[in-house]
């Protein structure tokens, strides 16, 4: 089972938009250097939704390549068509990946039938392990609980990004659940609740800029180290806030250009943090320490 700090790595770009990865691959050594427990590749914060089907499956593979088995690698995805997401997939374990993290489909608003027949589709078609991912936030689409809890009896699906950040009700999955099933926090300011009550880890925008602390976070809150792990969490709190001043991953990859981990590159219609952002983002990296 993976578990503890999995960061939803960002992609970076060069100004004209193409993948700089000269940069991928020096976040990919400082994640692992800073003890991260597992990466995801172009999900939401890799900008999955800009990256054609080709770049894609190139930034699993360089990410793979680079980690080379010392971490798990967990490949985005998800798609609204279920051929598509089957064909991703697929490219993802012959590239290597670990796993893979499935979002739910967008904006075709499928029934609770449909997202389980799409979801059983996949696990049938790609004999790997396959994590789902609820974020009605984005999708306009709610996996209840009562789907997921009929996915997890298929043996490759063995997990959950709940990013409602609804904790009662993830908890009442976790209670529910299979002993083997994991659910993951998708919700940074309130992944150390979760996890104290039995949640597996957190896949999180926040790790992307204080890497060190949200795997020391994780790994208290898996311990029950309740105290210490919701101070830490604290007085990170600035960050898991205004990371999402603007939509995500917006705010993060100007964070990490002004660490100077990489460039201002980001794809339309995404656009670089506005300017009367700046400073909002820039003091919670101050009152973090980590500039």
């Amino acid at each position: 089972m993976i578990t503890g700090s999995i960061v939803a790595l960002v992609t970076p770009m060069l100004s004209n938009g193409d993948v700089d990865w000269d940069s991928l691959d020096k976040l990919v050594d400082w994640h692992l250097d800073k003890g991260t427990d597992s990466i995801v590749a172009v999900g939401t914060t890799g900008e999955s939704a800009t990256l054609n089907c080709d770049e894609h499956c190139q930034v699993i593979k360089r990410v793979v390549d680079r980690v080379a088995g010392r971490i798990p690698v967990i490949a985005g995805t998800g798609a609204n068509s279920t051929s598509e997401a089957i064909e991703l997939t697929a490219e993802a374990k012959n590239a290597g990946a670990d796993a893979c993290l499935l979002v739910t489909p967008y904006y075709n608003k499928p029934t609770q039938e449909g997202l389980y027949q799409h979801y059983k589709a996949i696990a049938e078609a790609v004999d790997i392990p396959q994590i789902l991912y609820n974020v009605p936030g984005r999708t306009a689409c709610d996996m209840q609980t009562e789907t997921v809890l009929r996915l997890a009896e298929i043996s490759n699906i063995v997990g959950v990004k709940e990013a409602t950040g609804d904790v009662p009700r993830g908890i009442d999955l976790i209670s529910r659940a299979p002993a083997d099933f994991a659910v993951y926090s998708g919700d940074d300011a309130t992944a150390v609740e979760l996890m104290l009550e039995g949640g597996k880890g957190n896949i999180s925008v926040t790790a992307n800029v204080a890497p060190s602390e949200m795997a020391e976070m994780c790994s208290l809150a898996m311990s029950g180290k309740a105290e210490e792990a919701r101070t830490l969490n604290n007085s990170l709190m600035p960050l898991h806030e205004k990371l999402f001043v603007e939509a995500n991953p917006i705010p993060v990859k100007w964070a990490l250009a002004e660490m100077g981990y990489m460039g201002l590159g980001i794809r339309l219609p995404l656009t670089v943090l506005a300017d009367e952002c700046h400073d909002t983002v820039r003091e919670a990296m101050r009152s973090t320490n980590i500039i």
